[in-house]
């Protein structure tokens, strides 16, 4: 007995019955077209196999295929002028062109200044200070008023021993910035008196000496001009800045500030009787033709016991808040032979009211 679907081997070829109900020969036939030797050769570009779009044959003249899926998701070719955006690139990077456009010129990677331009190639100057302030005298170039407290020498207001006259140099709000001491010896101090000529150390709050006054000895008499005072001021010491001069007048207290030249800069002129009744007394500080007045030199009321029993004066100084600062400096010193001339009392003489007396 055979198997199922296999023909008995003595029973001769017949067709095979199919589903569908047709039937093919049990063994392969050869079928016309390639591999064929009896049929002629194909035509130019056939294929046995399949070819994409179901055809076996050449496709018509003319005839395009569709593009096929690409990996990737690419589809062929791109359209005319199709630019594909930039594939983004791990941590954000985006890689510029391959070659820069006709006429670029990329920026160096360290620019710096040209030798023109690079302004290590200037020194400029520091100007944290005007130029020309003698050392110490900055903080006068920020101030246009001075207050002058002299201190109270016990010693002197009780046995009238003449001593070395101390002061105290103020700003406007009362702190101190310098100090000035008198350097003179007894026999002169109490001999000569408010006549007496000295040497004034004006110092910082450091104890460095800033400013330096120098005061001759002069009679005092209006009618011999050759007799009239003088201060001299240095900053630092040994360099004279300008001079306190007094200028002859009859009946009133004039004084010339010069500069280092002896050239006048501006005056000062005081009252005819310098006698202070429970007010103040004031130098007028004067253009040099004395045509207007631009500050002064007041001795203040300092309260009726210090004024009978003391020579302890306060004086008050303005000036422009432009004015040189040497300038300022000379004026500090005219203050001090004011107070000499005019309100030291030296054991029982009397202080001195006009340029007479």
């Amino acid at each position: 007995m055979s198997g199922p679907g296999y023909p008995p081997p003595n029973q001769p070829p017949y067709p095979v019955p199919q589903p569908g109900g047709y039937s093919v020969p049990p063994y392969p036939m050869a079928q016309p077209g390639y591999g064929d030797p009896t049929q002629p050769a194909p035509p130019p570009g056939f294929s046995v196999y399949p070819q994409p779009g179901g055809y076996q044959s050449p496709p018509p003249h003319g005839y395009q295929p569709s593009p096929q899926p690409q990996p990737g998701g690419y589809q062929g070719p791109p359209p005319h002028g199709y630019q594909p955006a930039p594939i983004a690139q791990p941590g954000g990077y985006q890689p510029g062109p391959l070659s820069p456009p006709h006429g670029y010129q990329p920026a160096p990677t360290n620019p710096g200044p040209s030798p023109a331009q690079d302004p290590h190639n200037k020194v400029t100057p520091y100007s944290g200070v005007p130029t020309g302030v003698p050392p110490g005298l900055e903080y006068l170039t920020q101030i246009d008023q001075i207050l002058v407290h002299q201190k109270v020498e016990l010693l002197e207001a009780f046995i009238g021993f003449e001593t070395n006259n101390k002061y105290e140099i103020k700003n406007s709000m009362g702190q101190k910035i310098y100090k000035a001491t008198e350097k003179n010896d007894c026999c002169t101090r109490n001999c000569c008196g408010s006549l007496r000529h000295f040497n004034m150390k004006i110092t910082d709050n450091n104890d460095q000496e800033v400013i330096h006054l120098v005061r001759p000895y002069k009679c005092a008499s209006c009618w011999c001009p050759c007799c009239l005072q003088e201060l001299e001021v240095q900053a630092p010491r040994g360099t004279t800045i300008g001079y306190v001069v007094q200028t002859w007048h009859p009946f009133l207290p004039k004084f010339s500030i010069q500069n280092a030249s002896r050239e006048t800069v501006m005056r000062v002129v005081g009252p005819c009787f310098a006698c202070n009744c429970c007010g103040d007394i004031n130098f007028e500080l004067k253009t040099k033709d004395e045509g207007a007045s631009v500050g002064r030199i007041s001795k203040q009321w300092s309260g009726l016991l210090k004024e009978v029993f003391t020579d302890t004066d306060n004086f008050g100084i303005q000036f422009p808040l432009d004015l040189d600062v040497k300038v300022k400096a000379v004026l500090l010193g005219a203050c001090f032979l004011i107070d000499f001339m005019f309100f030291e009392k030296t054991g029982e003489m009397s202080q001195r009211n006009t340029v007479l007396s």
